[in-house]
């Protein structure tokens, strides 16, 4: 998993700040910036969270690079709705020797990673047979239908390669971009950083948090799994680390904040 900051709001908790200044003062719109020092931008911003107002968050985006992650992920992230994707298309892009994610439980049984490992060469050989299969059929036919080779060839592949990525795995490797703005994130690192979320996606959580801190600390200073901020919300399903889950937080912000 490779995961990059590509872009964000300039000044994003500036930004944030000069939203939530206009608010709850009289500041006019060509005034709303003045005097926001970098204590007074915190100010604001430990505000906003010690009151539960989230709105101005939005007016900060982060947009994130993103490669080495499953399909599987992919359906995870796109349940966060108030965000931006664009992924490399299995429609577009030929899946020759497709890259794929290795779980990590997987790997760690000789047994089992054998097998996955079959698994992966019996989907890529598959793949390969039916896209050729679809297009040697589909070549035929357009060229009956009067159109030139080249063209007939690339119209072919295409339509073949649509459909023959239906028999290609979950763990079948993809590449993203995905912008949120910065109340998405939160809930985002708030459903995905909890231990309860599957291995992937917290890891990926991890990494997005752990590249925008040095950004806008005070902007993610409660962002983590509910328990580093408050009481596990988990009940019975809990599991039980909630202290040592506060300290690897804690260390992370340190570490993020030189």
């Amino acid at each position: 998993m490779k995961v990059t900051l590509i872009a964000h709001t300039p000044e994003p908790e500036k930004t944030v700040a000069a939203a939530a200044k206009l608010c709850y003062s009289p500041a006019g719109i060509d005034t709303v910036m003045d005097g926001l020092t970098p204590e007074k931008t915190r100010s604001f911003l430990t505000m906003l969270g010690d009151l539960g107002h989230e709105s101005p968050i939005e007016h900060a985006s982060f947009t994130f690079g993103i490669e080495g992650v499953s399909r599987s992920l992919l359906a995870q992230i796109t349940r966060h709705r108030i965000a931006s994707y664009s992924v490399q298309s299995q429609r577009y892009v030929k899946e020759a020797s497709f890259e794929y994610v290795l779980p990590p439980q997987i790997e760690a049984e000789p047994e089992a990673k054998a097998e996955f490992l079959r698994a992966m060469d019996a989907a890529q050989a598959s793949y390969e047979r039916i896209a050729a299969i679809l297009t040697r059929k589909r070549k035929e036919e357009y060229l009956a239908g009067g159109m030139e080779e080249k063209a007939a060839a690339r119209a072919a592949e295409k339509t073949a390669i649509e459909d023959a990525r239906f028999v290609l795995p979950n763990a079948c490797d993809t590449k993203m971009m995905v912008t949120m703005n910065a109340r998405s994130l939160q809930n985002f690192f708030r459903h995905r950083c909890c231990s309860r979320a599957q291995w992937e996606i917290r890891e990926l959580a991890k990494q997005m948090l752990e590249l925008v801190l040095p950004v806008a600390p005070a902007l993610f200073a409660r962002s983590g799994p509910p328990c580093v901020s408050g009481p596990c919300p988990e009940g019975k399903m809990t599991c039980g680390r909630a202290e040592e889950v506060r300290a690897e937080y804690r260390a992370m912000r340190e570490k993020c904040h030189g």
